[in-house]
């Protein structure tokens, strides 16, 4: 087979690059779905609130272990017509939109963890290999293009997502009686229309991209052959983590203390909305839907200021530097999940998702932007995976230990819990200083 080396690679256009990055919207999708709702489905199903982060704790220790291996398998893998990260992107697709149909049908709470332990693992099998589809076929000054047109359709796709329930009330009419099942009708819905969504995106990319055969193409097959088996991968994979770029060791760090600001609000942020802002006193209460809906079309909006935003995050990159720039989107998400403590008019959270916008756009582009120059070319599926433990990582600490500290510390005040992710964003951001990108 002939090969093309993949030292020198072409600078691609615009649309090349729109089609590589399309499937990202079908996995926004799935994400933006599970991030709105989840907290919300775990309460309807009669969770109480420091119960809520220990029920999301499978899908982060599977993905500790299944992100890492899919980027290894993505790297040895090579057929011929897929390629080598597209058979993941496929296969993710497919199960991610099974599982959206079966989740809002869940009838106990342990089968709403069950569906979204497969789901958020079968969603990583999908994103992982995207992540290192960016940096395989871009040359290094178009990295930053490439990731922010990912962080533009995440935007977009959650944008459609996190409001899909809000839509199908308020557009479409539909009854929010709990037809079938405690899951109002209008979530039902809207995962139905997600996992449409999912597999149609990753197919549309997976048809219209193509993928480098790696220039030592025969002697990856033998190195392949020699390393079979899960002693051989799990040696390479252990062998990466200790030997981790410094430039990585830096970045991870600071992925370490942004992500449970995040966590924290897709657990506690729509919950919060419904009884902190529109005052329901339970989630029986009719105020408790509207707030979890008005919480949706918030993290909507947030996801519109992410959309725009990527547009300029290049621009603004070229010009400040990479960390810089992401240490300013930083500070202004802390701001946007600090100020949501001080809120009691609905029409102000918008205000504050805009900071959680800048900061979204940031976090999904710069930091796998920066990572990219300093990984070797084949490894960058397994240090992609690895990368992604400083992410798994914190959601596990907030699983297993937020809940006693909601229970134990702040009386289950789903605003405080809002806050103190800002403020660990604001450590985050800080952090950022630290990055050398000649490392």
């Amino acid at each position: 087979m002939e090969t093309l080396s993949i030292v020198q690679k072409p600078r691609l256009n615009f649309w090349q690059i729109w089609n590589m990055s399309f499937g990202f919207l079908g996995i926004q999708f799935g994400w933006a779905l599970q991030m709105a709702n989840m907290g919300a489905i775990y309460e309807y199903l009669g969770a109480k609130p420091d119960k809520i982060p220990m029920l999301f704790l499978a899908a982060p220790l599977t993905g500790l272990l299944v992100q890492p291996i899919v980027g290894y398998m993505s790297d040895h893998t090579w057929h011929r017509t897929l390629g080598r990260r597209r058979p993941y992107f496929l296969v993710g697709a497919i199960i991610s939109s099974i599982a959206l149909i079966f989740m809002p049908n869940s009838s106990t709470l342990w089968m709403a963890a069950g569906l979204l332990w497969i789901m958020d693992t079968s969603i990583n099998v999908s994103m992982e290999p995207f992540r290192a589809f960016v940096t395989d076929k871009l040359p290094d000054d178009q990295r930053t293009r490439g990731f922010a047109m990912q962080s533009l359709f995440i935007g977009l796709g959650s944008i459609v997502a996190s409001a899909l329930p809000w839509m199908m009330a308020h557009w479409f009419h539909v009854t929010n009686d709990l037809v079938g099942g405690t899951i109002p009708a209008t979530v039902r819905y809207s995962f139905y229309i997600g996992a449409f969504a999912f597999i149609s995106a990753v197919v549309y990319t997976v048809v219209t991209s193509t993928e480098y055969p790696p220039a030592d193409l025969s002697n990856r097959m033998k190195a392949k052959e020699s390393k079979k088996g899960f002693g051989g991968g799990a040696r390479e994979i252990f062998h990466s983590i200790l030997n981790m770029p410094k430039r990585m060791r830096k970045l991870a760090l600071i992925q370490f203390f942004t992500w449970p600001g995040l966590f924290l609000m897709w657990f506690y942020y729509s919950p919060a909305v419904a009884r902190n802002v529109f005052g329901a006193v339970s989630e029986k209460d009719p105020l408790y839907t509207q707030g979890v809906e008005f919480a949706g079309l918030t993290l909507s909006y947030y996801n519109l200021v992410t959309f725009i935003f990527a547009f300029f995050l290049p621009m603004i990159a070229a010009r400040l530097g990479r960390k810089y720039t992401h240490m300013l989107c930083l500070f202004c998400g802390a701001a946007g999940l600090i100020s949501v403590g001080f809120i009691h008019v609905p029409a102000m959270l918008y205000v504050s998702m805009t900071g959680v916008g800048i900061a979204w756009a940031s976090i999904l582009s710069m930091p796998y932007a920066m990572l990219g120059g300093c990984l070797p070319e084949d490894k960058i599926g397994i240090y992609m995976g690895i990368f992604n433990f400083f992410i798994v990582l914190p959601e596990i600490l907030a699983s297993l230990f937020f809940g006693w500290i909601m229970s134990h510390l702040l009386n289950n005040n789903r605003l405080l819990a809002v806050e103190i992710g800002g403020c660990l964003m604001v450590l985050a951001a800080l952090l950022t200083l630290l990055v050398n990108e000649n490392e």
